[in-house]
């Protein structure tokens, strides 16, 4: 489904300003970094980078699906986009082979919590499959290409601390990210938001935008998706 130009019209059909969609605003702090390459880590079938299109960014997306059945949608979707290359590998801290549990959108290369369990109880893991793992620092090179303002989106399911450590010489270079806060542990052994967040501090970062996450049916927020920037990037 294309789901961002679905969401756009609805809105336009709608009583509300496109320009307030959380993918709107996205799109203008990206426009005002400059940034001509998105690293799409985790990327599903596609809706973000799709989602990006549909705003209005025009760079360069890589896109990174291990699952082989995901990939195969992601592929599709990407196939008329000259300038979107997607990959059939996880990011990490150590290059190889891994075990991944295939649970549809949750599917995790750590276990799932208690908490994800009792908020989804229909999420159930269906089965395990072997997938490739790279470091961004030994392919950064090759996927960052000519960009010179990289941003990195991060949507791993509680893997975002080994995909880090396997990017600490790319850092440097990247302008922004887009990390999974976690308030409770979805993922056994996962980062949660105040580590998130005092690693970001911790590395030049400034938090400039907060998207609504996984909510359980309680009402309580157990997710949100923080935006960073550089310090020196952040609009004044």
């Amino acid at each position: 489904m294309q789901l961002g130009k679905l969401a756009v019209a609805m809105l336009e059909h709608a009583p509300y300003i496109v320009t307030r969609h959380p993918a709107s605003r996205r799109q203008q702090l990206l426009a005002r970094a400059g940034v001509d390459v998105v690293l799409d880590v985790g990327a599903a079938a596609g809706a973000y980078a799709g989602t990006l299109r549909a705003f209005g960014y025009r760079g360069r997306i890589v896109s990174f699906e291990p699952v082989a059945e995901t990939f195969a949608a992601l592929r599709a979707r990407s196939a008329g986009d000259p300038l979107w290359d997607a990959r059939n590998c996880a990011l990490g801290d150590a290059a190889g082979t891994a075990t991944i549990s295939l649970a549809g959108d949750s599917s995790s290369l750590l276990p799932m919590g208690e908490a994800h369990r009792r908020a989804a109880p229909d999420v159930l893991v269906t089965g395990e499959q072997a997938v490739t793992v790279e470091r961004l620092d030994d392919i950064a090179g090759e996927v960052i290409g000519a960009g010179t303002a990289p941003f990195l989106k991060l949507d791993t399911q509680g893997f975002e601390r080994q995909v880090l450590a396997g990017a600490a010489a790319t850092l440097p270079s990247v302008v922004g990210l887009q990390l999974e806060l976690s308030f409770v542990e979805l993922y056994r052994g996962s980062m949660l938001v105040d580590e998130a967040v005092s690693w970001a501090y911790g590395n030049g970062f400034v938090l400039v935008g907060i998207e609504r996450g996984f909510i359980a049916p309680t009402g309580q927020a157990l997710q949100a998706d923080g935006i960073f920037l550089r310090r020196e990037r952040v609009p004044g």
